[in-house]
């Protein structure tokens, strides 16, 4: 019921004092002509926090935001000396984050005084540099995703990760969608389906399809394919990704409360207005690995011919090793497979599943990929990756463990402005990021954060071109664990391709199963037409061995 829109509030304050300081120096004491000109002063300086464009936070709060650039400014002397180290990952570091705005802002991103890591600590990495650099002279990475099919995709090995308008605000989303244009990237619409905002400005899409069949479902929330095709078969989607699970809450569903679902949202998401959003924690168009499968199949048929896959957080082993049997089956193959950590990601969940659910980005990576090799399946599926991705290494580490892209949602919030402030899931958020607030979102600039979005990828893209010369090799594609080292403890260091087994092509296939429990316990009961648990496992429950 405010009289003024949120974020007025803190400039209309400064307007009031200043017409009371004149009024009293006026009236009273010409001595109050000094706070007059004091809060003059301010009022200017709300003035042009509310004109300008550049800063979401000092839009939303006039003269109140340079308090906090003041902080921000002494702030690496508070926290080195007496709160925490600019490395601590709390989920991100001052220093991650720093990284980010300052490529978004295309200004020096470059650090002197040598690391600030802990090079003989556990789990420091390094990428090997080569004698012999090579000269590349180009950025723009491409991978071909459905090569061979009807419409295959030339896609970046950098895109933007699955965030669903109604999680990020209107301005978030167009933003995102101009960079990803202007870019020549692709922006994955989160399960949240295809809205108005993803439409303007005509970058590339992926759409993701979740169990709740947004954008393509009837009025009992199950896949319906007229509406699918009307969606798929649009020019500017340019893939087709069924989501299993994801990282943030894998295994969890969600309700969107009805308050929330506004004509936008339920445009885009086919519900109706008011009315609770209910995303269920499993699909209803499949219910075995092979019917997963048929469904893909379904889709790129549906679709034209574009490329389709799934997305998962890896869970129980024996599921994705059913998946896999049930490729070798039928001989349905997805044309690519999202890997998402379990690291969590943009949406809110419960703290038990953001901390404790679902397989990390390496392990679950490492599992999906040596899988698909073991089968001689790799050389036709391509295999993404997502989970704290924001820089050029985590990049080279995640493709020399087995990707052949990443994506990153994150990082490209922060390109955006977000500050880490993680009041995503309270539509308070200060930068107009994650809310739904009309007055808060507009301090989100679409042009501004479009700009800061395209230099963030692009820079980051040179500084992985830089990193691949280093090592010797003229394409992500040359990539591979013996790049990367890994330091396991005060003594001793190993390559990624010797601290992880790595299969060999068709090794599953000839019966030679890994030094591996998941494959030495669930490989053999894996079934392609169920995902209940074989029977070996309902035997160990209460066995020290699962």
């Amino acid at each position: 019921m405010n009289l003024l829109p949120e974020r007025l509030w803190g400039f209309a304050a400064c307007v009031a004092l200043f017409a009371l300081s004149c009024a009293a120096a006026y009236w009273l004491d010409r001595d109050w002509i000094y706070a007059a000109l004091a809060f003059g002063v301010l009022a200017a300086i709300g003035i042009h926090d509310l004109a300008q464009k550049r800063h979401a936070v000092s839009r939303n709060y006039p003269v109140l935001a340079h308090f906090r650039y003041f902080l921000e400014s002494i702030g690496p002397e508070i926290r080195q000396y007496f709160i925490e180290r600019d490395t601590e990952e709390n989920p991100f570091s001052r220093a991650q984050r720093a990284l980010v705005y300052q490529r978004a802002k295309n200004v020096l991103d470059k650090r002197p005084f040598g690391t600030q890591l802990d090079v003989y600590g556990d789990d420091y990495e390094w990428l090997n540099h080569s004698l012999m650099p090579t000269v590349l002279k180009s950025h723009d990475f491409r991978i071909v995703i459905g090569e061979g099919r009807a419409k295959p995709y030339s896609a970046s090995v950098f895109n933007i990760s699955a965030m669903s308008f109604g999680a990020l605000s209107a301005n978030a989303i167009r933003a995102l969608n101009m960079g990803a244009k202007r870019g020549g990237f692709y922006h994955d619409t989160g399960e949240g389906s295809i809205s108005q905002y993803h439409r303007e400005c005509g970058g590339d899409l992926v759409w993701e399809i979740g169990s709740g069949y947004f954008g393509c479902r009837d009025d009992e929330g199950r896949f319906n394919e007229d509406k699918f095709i009307a969606n798929a078969c649009t020019e500017q989607v340019k893939m087709i990704e069924v989501k299993l699970s994801q990282g943030a809450k894998p295994g969890h569903g969600g309700v969107l409360p009805g308050v929330k679902v506004s004509p936008e949202i339920s445009a885009a998401r086919g519900v109706p207005i008011g009315v609770d959003c209910v995303s269920p924690s499993r699909h209803s168009a499949f219910a075995t690995p092979i019917e997963l499968l048929q469904f893909v199949d379904r889709l790129r048929n549906l679709s034209g011919g574009k490329p389709t896959g799934f997305k998962l957080a890896v869970g129980h082993p024996w599921e994705w090793f059913g998946i896999a049997k049930a490729m070798v089956d039928t001989g349905i193959l997805p044309d690519f497979i999202v890997v998402d950590g379990g690291e969590g990601g943009t949406g809110a969940a419960p703290l038990e599943f953001t901390d404790h659910v679902g397989a990390p980005l390496r392990e679950a990576l490492l599992l999906v990929h040596n899988t698909l090799v073991g089968l001689n399946l790799r050389q036709h599926i391509r295999v993404g990756a997502a989970g704290k991705v924001v820089t050029a290494f985590d990049i080279v580490r995640t493709l020399a463990l087995g990707a052949d892209w990443c994506n990153a949602a994150r990082g490209y919030m922060f390109a955006l402005g977000c500050i880490q402030s993680l009041s995503c899931h309270t539509d308070r958020c200060p930068t107009g990021v994650t809310t739904q607030n009309a007055s808060r979102q507009k301090a989100l600039v679409p042009e501004d954060k479009a700009t800061r979005v395209f230099h963030f990828h692009e820079n980051t893209m040179m500084a992985f071109k830089e990193l691949l010369a280093a090592a010797g090799l003229d394409h992500p594609d040359e990539l591979g664990p013996e790049h990367v080292i890994r330091r396991v403890s005060a003594t001793e260091v190993r390559s990624l391709a010797t601290l992880h087994r790595f299969m060999k092509p068709g090794e599953l296939l000839a019966g030679e199963l890994p030094e591996h429990p998941a494959y030495r316990v669930f490989w053999d009961e894996a079934r392609a037409d169920s995902f209940v648990p074989p029977s070996q496992v309902r035997a160990l429950r209460g066995s020290k061995l699962v």
